[in-house]
C-alpha cells in the first residue's frame, strides 16, 4: 500500500481517508449473560447486520472516497453468486481500498512479518492466558487465517479459544488523529484489552504508518497505580477515542465520561502542549452514565455553524428558563451539574476559561476557532420532545459521522431528530434510493449539499454506536 499523508484539523472537512472494521463473526458470538460485560445491552443478529445494514456504510464510504472501486458495477458486486466476497476483508474478491481502509486487512499484512508475528501472538496468549500448544497452535496459521482468530477468538473449525472482541466495528475509540499525530486510546473496559493491543501492532508496524512513527502518542498509567484503591477511579488512566475531537486546527475536545478518566484528560492536555501540536484543550465533563457513555453520543458537529445534540445539556435545560421561581431555586441546589468545561491555553494554562453550557461551549468554536460568519444553530435530539429526546439520544441521534460539510449519516430510526434536521433546511434522503441515484447518473457526490443520508439501523443501533464511532478519521480537508 503506498504510504500516503494522514491529517485532521476538524469534524467537519471533507473526508478522504478512514480506518473501518466490517461486522465479523464476533457480534453473532454475543450471549444474552456476557451481552454487559462485551459493552452491548443486546444480541444483535449478524446477517442482518451484514448484508442489511453495514454493507450500505462501505457502499456510500466507497462512493464519496474510493468511487473507482465501485461506480457503475454494483449490480455486479451484489449479485448471488458473487457472495459478499468484495465485503469480506479476507476474499481475494475484497474490495481491499486504500480510502476505506480495514483494520483486518492491515492486521494480516503486519502478520506475514515472522517477528511481528511471534510477538503479537505471545502477547495475545499472555493476556488471554493460552495453553503454550494453543500459542503454538496460533504461530502457526497463515497471515489471513491468524488476523480472523486474533479478532474473532475462534478458530475456522468453529473452536472458541478466547472471548471475541465484537466491540472492534466501533474503530473511533482505538485512537485519533491530532493533526498529523495519532492519540492511541487505554480502553476503559477488560473487554477491549485485545483491541488496543492488535490496534497498537498496527500502527507501530504497518507500512501505512511508517512516516508516522515518531508522531504515535500514548499516555501511561499513574506513577504507582497498582497501589491505588479501587475506589480512585479518576487516578486511573483510561482514554477512548469517542471521548476525543479536533474541531480546529489549534483546538482539541477531550471528554470526562464514564470511559474517560480525568487523569487521562490531565495526561493528553500536557502531552499535545508539550508537542505544540494544539493551543487549547477544552476539558467536557459529563455523567458517568451508559447513556452517555462519550462525549460523541451526546453533541457532533455537522457544519461549522452547526451541531446536533442532546438537549438534556442545553442552556434552557440547565437553567430552566421555564420553570417556575420554586422549581428553578430548587434545581439550582443540586450538587452535582450536568457538565463541567473548562479550557486551558498552552500560552497561558493557568488561567483556564469556563463554559456554563454546551452550547456556550460550540457557538466559540463555530464563531472564533472557525471564522464562522452565520449564526451557530443546534438540533436537538428528538427536537427536543419528550420521551423522544432521550430515547432517539440513545439510538445515537447525536453520533453522525460527515463526509464532506453539512454531508452527514445517520441512524433512519431517528425520526424526530430527521425532522429537526429538516427544519433546519436539510433534505433528507435513504441510503437506498442515494446509491439508485448514484448508479444511474442522476446524481453527482460532488452536488450534494446540506444532506442527511439515512442508514438502516434496526441491529446496528442495538450495538450502541453510531457512524462517528465506526470510523476513525485519517485524512480530511482543511476547511477556509
Amino acid at each position: 500500500m503506498a504510504q500516503k499523508s494522514m491529517h485532521v484539523t476538524s469534524e467537519i472537512g471533507t473526508l478522504r481517508k478512514l480506518l473501518v472494521h466490517s461486522p465479523d463473526s464476533s457480534l453473532g458470538k454475543v450471549v444474552p449473560s456476557k451481552a454487559q460485560d462485551w459493552l452491548f445491552e443486546d444480541i444483535v443478529h449478524l446477517d442482518t447486520i451484514r448484508k442489511k445494514e453495514y454493507d450500505y456504510y462501505t457502499r456510500i464510504l466507497l462512493y464519496f472516497l474510493d468511487p473507482e472501486k465501485i461506480a457503475g458495477k454494483l449490480k455486479q458486486i451484489d449479485a448471488p453468486e458473487n457472495h459478499r466476497k468484495f465485503y469480506k476483508p479476507d476474499d481475494d474478491g475484497f474490495h481491499r481500498s486504500e480510502k476505506v481502509i480495514e483494520l483486518q486487512w492491515l492486521l494480516a499484512d503486519i502478520l506475514k512479518d515472522h517477528t511481528i508475528k511471534l510477538k503479537l501472538v505471545a502477547s495475545v496468549c499472555a493476556i488471554e492466558f493460552c495453553s503454550y500448544e494453543t500459542q503454538s497452535k496460533l504461530f502457526a496459521l497463515d497471515h489471513v487465517e491468524l488476523s480472523k482468530v486474533l479478532i474473532s477468538g475462534t478458530l475456522l473449525d468453529g473452536r472458541m479459544l478466547f472471548a471475541p472482541i465484537p466491540n472492534f466495528i466501533f474503530t473511533r475509540d482505538i485512537g485519533v488523529v491530532v493533526n498529523d499525530h495519532i492519540l492511541l486510546n487505554r480502553p476503559a473496559k477488560k473487554a477491549r484489552t485485545r483491541e488496543a493491543l492488535l490496534t497498537k501492532y498496527i500502527f507501530f508496524n504497518h507500512p501505512l504508518f511508517t512516516s508516522f512513527e515518531n508522531k504515535i502518542i500514548e499516555i501511561e498509567d499513574t506513577s504507582h497505580h497498582f497501589l491505588m484503591p479501587k475506589e480512585s477511579d479518576d487516578k486511573k488512566v483510561t482514554l477512548e477515542g469517542g471521548d476525543v475531537m479536533m474541531v480546529s486546527t489549534n483546538h482539541l475536545l477531550v471528554g470526562v465520561s464514564e470511559r474517560t478518566t480525568v487523569e487521562a484528560a490531565h495526561q493528553v492536555v500536557n502531552l499535545l502542549f508539550e508537542r505544540k501540536l494544539v493551543d487549547k484543550v477544552t476539558v467536557v465533563r459529563i455523567p458517568k452514565k451508559r447513556d452517555y457513555m462519550h462525549i460523541d453520543t451526546v453533541f457532533t458537529q455537522v457544519k461549522r455553524n452547526m451541531w446536533v445534540m442532546l438537549g438534556n445539556f442545553s442552556r434552557k435545560s440547565i437553567k430552566k428558563e421555564d420553570a417556575d421561581p420554586v422549581e428553578r431555586i430548587l434545581e439550582s441546589k443540586k450538587k452535582d451539574d450536568p457538565i463541567k468545561i473548562v479550557q486551558f491555553n498552552r500560552h497561558d494554562i493557568d488561567r483556564p476559561v469556563y463554559f456554563e453550557t454546551l452550547e456556550d461551549l460550540l457557538i466559540n468554536i463555530s464563531e472564533v476557532d472557525l471564522k464562522s460568519p452565520e449564526k451557530t444553530a443546534f438540533i436537538y435530539s428528538g427536537n427536543s420532545e419528550f420521551p423522544y429526546d432521550v430515547r432517539e439520544q440513545w439510538t445515537d441521534s447525536c453520533n453522525v459521522l460527515v463526509l464532506k460539510e453539512g454531508v452527514v449519516l445517520g441512524y433512519d430510526r431517528n425520526d424526530k431528530t430527521t425532522e429537526a434536521f429538516t427544519a433546519q433546511g436539510f433534505n433528507v434522503v435513504h441510503v437506498h434510493d442515494l446509491l439508485n441515484d448514484l448508479e444511474a447518473g442522476k446524481v453527482r457526490v460532488e452536488d450534494l449539499k446540506d444532506t442527511v443520508i439515512l442508514m438502516p439501523s434496526a441491529e446496528l443501533s442495538r450495538a450502541r454506536g453510531g457512524f462517528h464511532c465506526m470510523s476513525l478519521p485519517l485524512l480530511r480537508d482543511e476547511i477556509n
